[in-house]
C-alpha cells in the first residue's frame, strides 16, 4: 500500500514537472518584460532629467560667469567657488529629482490596475528564491517579502526602487555632469 502511494506520488511529480517548468518560464519571461518596461520608463525619466539638468547647470554656470566677470581681480577666486557650488547644487538637485521620480513611479505601481498580477509574480519569484518551506507576506508599502529557512527575499516596492536606483546609478551621475 505504501509503495503504491509512493509510486503515485512519483508519477504526480513527473506529471507536474512540465507544468512547473512552463510556469517558471512564463514568470521569467514576465519578469524580463517588466524589467524591460521599467528600463524604458527609467530611460525616458533619465533623458528628461538630463535635459533639465543640462539646462539648470548651463544657467548656473552662466550666472557664475556673469558674477565672476563683475568682480574685481581679488574676488575672482570667490566667484569661481560660488559658480562651482551652484553647479554642484544643481547636480545634487538633479540626482535627487531623478531618484524621487524613480521611487514615485515604482511606489505608484500598487495603485495601477495590474498591481495584483505584479504582486502575484513577485510572490512567485520571492518564494522560488527563498526555497522550500518559504512563506510570503505582504509588505506594508507594497510588494512582498518571502521568508524561508535561512532566507529572506525582499521583493517590496521600496526595495525594488532602491535596486533600480542602484542599477541606474552611473547613468544618474552622468546627467549631472559629475
Amino acid at each position: 500500500m505504501m509503495q503504491r502511494q509512493e509510486a503515485r506520488g512519483s508519477r504526480q511529480e513527473l506529471a507536474l514537472a512540465p507544468v512547473r517548468a512552463a510556469l517558471l518560464r512564463d514568470a521569467s519571461a514576465e519578469a524580463e518584460r517588466l524589467l524591460a518596461s521599467a528600463r524604458g520608463a527609467a530611460d525616458a525619466l533619465l533623458e528628461q532629467a538630463r535635459r533639465d539638468a543640462v539646462s539648470k547647470i548651463s544657467h548656473a554656470r552662466e550666472q557664475g560667469r556673469m558674477q565672476a566677470a563683475q568682480l574685481a581681480r581679488a574676488e575672482l577666486s570667490r566667484g569661481r567657488r560660488e559658480a562651482r557650488a551652484i553647479e554642484l547644487g544643481a547636480q545634487l538637485h538633479a540626482r535627487a529629482d531623478v531618484e524621487r521620480r524613480i521611487r514615485t513611479a515604482i511606489m505608484g505601481l500598487k495603485d495601477e490596475p495590474g498591481y495584483g498580477e505584479l504582486r502575484a509574480r513577485l510572490a512567485g519569484l520571492a518564494l522560488q528564491a527563498a526555497g522550500p518551506g518559504a512563506a510570503v507576506s505582504e509588505h506594508p508599502e507594497g510588494g512582498v517579502v518571502a521568508r524561508g529557512p535561512g532566507a529572506l527575499v525582499d521583493c517590496s516596492l521600496p526595495r525594488l526602487a532602491q535596486r533600480a536606483i542602484a542599477v541606474l546609478d552611473s547613468r544618474i551621475r552622468e546627467l549631472g555632469g559629475g
